[in-house]
Parts: C-alpha cells; structure tokens; sequence
C-alpha cells in the first residue's frame, strides 16, 4: 500500500495544511539547532516532505518508496523513490543529518531496522547525526496500533539499544517530546506551537512520541 495514499485518506487536505505549518514551526524553532547551513541532510520516509521542505541546509535529499513523494519535494530537494535501507546510491561518509520521522515503527521486521540502522551509519559522516521521532509505545500504548501501517513497537529503551547495536553513540534522549499525532493535542496555531516547545513540563504532560539524537563516533586517534 502507497504510504502517501493511505496519509492522504487518513488527513484531510486542510489538516495536511496545518501540519506543513506545525512543520515549519518544528523545524525553525527546535529541529534546525541540530543542522548547520553548509550541512548534507538526508530525509528518510520523507512522505510529504514536510520536514525536508522547511529545513536550511546546503544540500537536500528525501527518500521514500512512494512515486507520490517527486510531487511533495520542494524544488532544492533531491528525490529518491526507493526503501529506506535502499541508500547505496550515496557514497560513504557523505551525508551529515539524517532524520527519520516515524519511520521505524513502518518497518516489516527487525531485520529490517537492522539493515536501515547499518546504511544510515555508512553514509553519515563521522560525527554525522541520525535524528529519530517516533511513537514511544510505553506512553501511546492506547493508540499505537490504530493505525493499519504500524508493525513494529518501540520504547525509547529499545531503540536506544538498536541504535547502540547498530554502533551509534547516544547523544540526547527525550522519552517524551510531541504528542502521538498532529491530529491530537499538538496546537496548530504557530504561536501556540512555539510556546509547547519552550515549555518542558507540556512534553511531560502531553509528549507521546520520543526524540533521539544518535552520533556515528569519530574515529579514535592512535
């Protein structure tokens, strides 16, 4: 089943305006401290290409299995319809963010987060970043299997360890960040989106997706 087309039947094209907002507000106020100017940034399951769009950085990629995706991409965004374990058109070492928004948990398998884990590693830079947002099973319990594409649960315990398997190196851990959805308690008014992201205590109360930040360790000097 195309990705886009199931978001497509599940958000109304006003709630996919409202998300694009909420994006841009997510990527100039929180998510840009993470990517420099002269930086190469890799959106993995890009979908709408709603992150890719909004961030500043010298050179774009988005990469998701749907043909929809060439239609989302904004004009500086390089577009690769393949899977997300499908990365062995970059070089190595050659990108330098990579972000995976709810990703993971699309996934038909382990072994599949496995070989995804291993291509982000070789092509990110050393010290290059893998930014992770996704569903924390141990907060949306509730709701998490409403959704027909969800195959795989995770905590940010168990990601952390797939992401320490996989050989990263935890840099930041927030169990608890946006709430499950930009259709629930997420406010859709920019302001108001500004405001849950300087006020830590509405994470705890309303945060139902985790946010990792994940570094591919530099070589050791001998």
């Amino acid at each position: 089943m195309a990705a886009i087309g199931l978001y497509e039947r599940r958000f109304s094209e006003s709630t996919r305006r409202a998300k694009a907002g909420v994006w841009k507000v997510l990527c100039e106020d929180f998510l840009q401290r993470y990517v420099r100017p002269e930086d190469t940034v890799l959106d993995l399951g890009a979908g709408f290409c709603e992150f890719i769009n909004h961030i500043r950085c010298a050179r774009k990629w988005a990469v998701d299995v749907d043909e929809e995706l060439r239609t989302c991409a904004a004009p500086d965004v390089g577009v690769r319809c393949a899977p997300a374990r499908d990365l062995g058109w970059l070089e190595p070492d050659s990108v330098h963010v990579v972000f995976a928004s709810n990703v993971f948990e699309h996934l038909a398998d382990k072994d599949e987060v496995v070989a995804v884990l291993a291509e982000v590693r070789r092509v990110l830079v050393p010290g290059g970043r893998l930014l992770v947002l996704q569903p924390n099973i141990r907060f949306a319990y509730r709701e998490y299997w409403d959704f027909f594409d969800h195959h795989l649960p995770f905590s940010h315990l168990s990601m952390i360890e797939a992401l320490e398997g996989a050989g990263f190196r935890m840099v930041e851990v927030r169990p608890r960040f946006l709430p499950y959805t930009t259709k629930s308690r997420l406010p859709a008014w920019p302001i108001l989106v500004k405001l849950y992201l300087r006020v830590p205590l509405a994470h705890m109360v309303l945060g139902k997706q985790m946010f990792l930040v994940a570094e591919k360790p530099r070589p050791q000097l001998t």
